[in-house]
């Protein structure tokens, strides 16, 4: 199972490249980036440099934008847990949990709210995961830009594949994910 051609045949038969172990490569050089950091803000200060702050200004579907409120937006995550994974962020450069306004903690609450409700109505979700992950210790991968993930979760979605084979199966691409979600948000 390759998702490029035959990359992995550029390997086979190589002396010292390792021996055969029966083991199927999906070859995702796509996420090496994110692997290394690429593309991550460096600091806790707004601007260009933290996605969250730039992808407002871009085009909704160059931004994978779902949704638009006064005070937060929807976004798709470009490194889904699963197909559909949102993440509902303020448009102001915040950090921390406590430091949310009133209104934007009521929105924060409100669009993960709808979003599970048009996961459900799109996609059939079962379940969800839903959360945020406060500082770097914590796990956030964008500590700088407070942000809430709503991850939605069917019956026997953690099978071999992202247990074992630790790949994650996305059957649909993000801008039609993105297209659906948003047609639906409106709706």
């Amino acid at each position: 199972m390759t998702s490029h051609g035959d990359e992995s045949q550029d390997y086979v038969g190589q002396d010292g490249a390792g021996a055969p172990d029966g083991w199927q490569r999906l070859w995702t050089p796509h996420r090496l980036a994110y692997i290394k950091g690429e593309n991550k803000p460096t600091g806790s200060q707004a601007g260009d440099d933290c996605p969250f702050c730039r992808i407002p200004s871009l085009p909704d579907e160059d931004g994978l934008m779902v949704a638009r409120a006064e005070a937060t937006f929807v976004v798709l995550n470009l490194y889904p847990y699963a197909p559909g994974h949102l993440m509902v962020c303020p448009y102001r450069h915040v950090a921390d949990y406590p430091d949310l306004t009133d209104e934007e903690t009521a929105e924060v609450a409100a669009s993960t709210k709808r979003a599970m409700v048009v996961l459900r109505e799109v996609s059939g979700a079962h379940g969800f995961n839903i959360g945020m992950n406060q500082g770097l210790v914590a796990g956030a991968g964008i500590a700088a830009h407070l942000h809430q993930h709503v991850v939605p979760r069917w019956g026997g979605d953690t099978n071999f594949m992202p247990v074992v084979g630790r790949t994650k199966v996305l059957p649909q691409l993000l801008r039609d994910t993105r297209a659906l979600l948003a047609e639906a948000w409106t709706g």
